[in-house]
């Protein structure tokens, strides 16, 4: 049997940021549309004899500076997300996101980069309690559609530089600049975690749940619900744990409660942020922005259309899996965002959502200045 080829066999892979700027810079010149590429978790390699390049920023690797007692964190963008999170680990911190592992929904075989994780601005089911990965981005280096190399915020959290790229580069997906290093705050480690476990309500009552759980003192830090059973997780020392498990219980005595601890707790978030539900399924996956009391009638929208749905970051993110069309989704979803995750039956076109007059406007000037030639994934940006 052949081996099936990797994501690396058709990727230009640069060792430095310099001969990323040349590639770049060359590219542009010639007209060389490129497809950039982390570790190949999210976006793949071309398919061999294609008219794109692919570009990815694994070998550009390594942790530049670490220091624990001031919370931060520079990482250049190839370096593993594993590497990151062990080096942390060894002192007590983590990644207040949580950010998400794709492989398992995406079936891929690479390996989670920290430049992959700020191009996609990838977070977990923390995002309701902490924020997203650009709430936690200090400052990043990258590489502009014309090859030069750009250098914004800093690296300690008091920082003032004028206009935050930061923010325009994490979640651009690479249409804006290749990262090349970036900067973070980091996080204390929860002590214990506990998960109350809601089994047998509805979407409509798991929105109210977790309305009524995010407005208590009680610094919830995960609200998800899947197959009639809503979650709720609090994070902290032993002893706040005991407190507000208990007060969350008084709160909610009318329901049933059981609590998953430790390793069964981790286990289940885990599950919950990599979408492992939806893993082994045939049909695409969506994932859908909207306004938490919102989720409800969308989901059950989005169930009439043919399909599964589960809900993360107290009912703001709705996971769709289903084969109903782009059109139907997007109707459903009204004020809501959907993108295509995983499919083969949309094109790029499906990959981000449609943007209005005026979002249209300043999005084809951000292109313009950092990407004039408009070389770096154009193909996701065709609406």
């Amino acid at each position: 049997m052949v081996a099936k080829p990797s994501f690396e066999d058709n990727c230009l892979a640069p060792v430095s940021e310099g001969e990323l700027s040349d590639l770049v810079a060359e590219s542009a010149r010639s007209g060389t549309q490129l497809r950039v590429i982390g570790g190949g978790t999210r976006l793949k390699a071309m398919s061999p004899g294609s008219e794109r390049k692919a570009v990815s920023t694994r070998l550009i690797s390594g942790i530049v500076d670490y220091e624990p007692g001031a919370l931060t964190l520079v990482a250049r963008a190839g370096t593993p997300l594993h590497q990151i999170e062990t080096l942390l680990e060894g002192e007590g911190q983590i990644l207040a996101f949580e950010p998400m592992d794709h492989r398992h929904l995406l079936e891929t075989t690479g390996t989670p980069t920290v430049g992959g994780v700020v191009g996609a601005n990838v977070c977990g089911p923390r995002r309701l309690f902490a924020g997203a990965c650009r709430d936690h981005l200090l400052g990043v280096r990258f590489v502009d559609g014309s090859g030069r190399i750009v250098k914004n915020g800093g690296r300690v959290m008091k920082n003032v530089t004028g206009l935050d790229l930061s923010k325009l580069i994490c979640g651009s997906f690479g249409t804006l600049g290749i990262a090349t290093e970036v900067s973070f705050k980091t996080a204390p480690a929860p002590e214990k975690e506990e998960t109350l476990v809601f089994s047998d309500v509805t979407a409509s009552e798991a929105s109210t749940l977790f309305a009524t759980a995010l407005a208590t003192p009680f610094e919830i830090s995960g609200a998800a619900y899947l197959q009639r059973t809503a979650t709720i997780r609090i994070q902290g020392f032993s002893q706040q744990i005991a407190y507000r498990r208990e007060r969350l219980k008084e709160l909610f005595s009318n329901y049933s409660i059981d609590v998953f601890e430790g390793e069964q707790s981790r286990q289940h978030w885990m599950d919950i942020r990599d979408v492992r539900h939806f893993a082994a399924t045939e049909h695409p996956v969506w994932q859908i922005l909207v306004r938490p009391t919102d989720a409800p009638d969308v989901a059950s929208g989005l169930e009439r259309l043919g399909g599964n749905t589960s809900l993360d970051w107290g009912g703001g993110l709705i996971w769709y899996n289903g084969e109903a069309s782009a059109a139907d989704v997007r109707r459903v979803c009204g004020r809501g965002q959907a993108r295509v995750v995983r499919s083969t039956n949309f094109g790029p076109k499906s990959f981000f959502p449609p943007e209005n007059e005026f979002v249209s406007r300043v999005s084809r000037s951000l292109r313009a200045t950092f990407d004039p030639a408009g070389i770096l994934n154009s193909d996701l940006l065709d609406h």
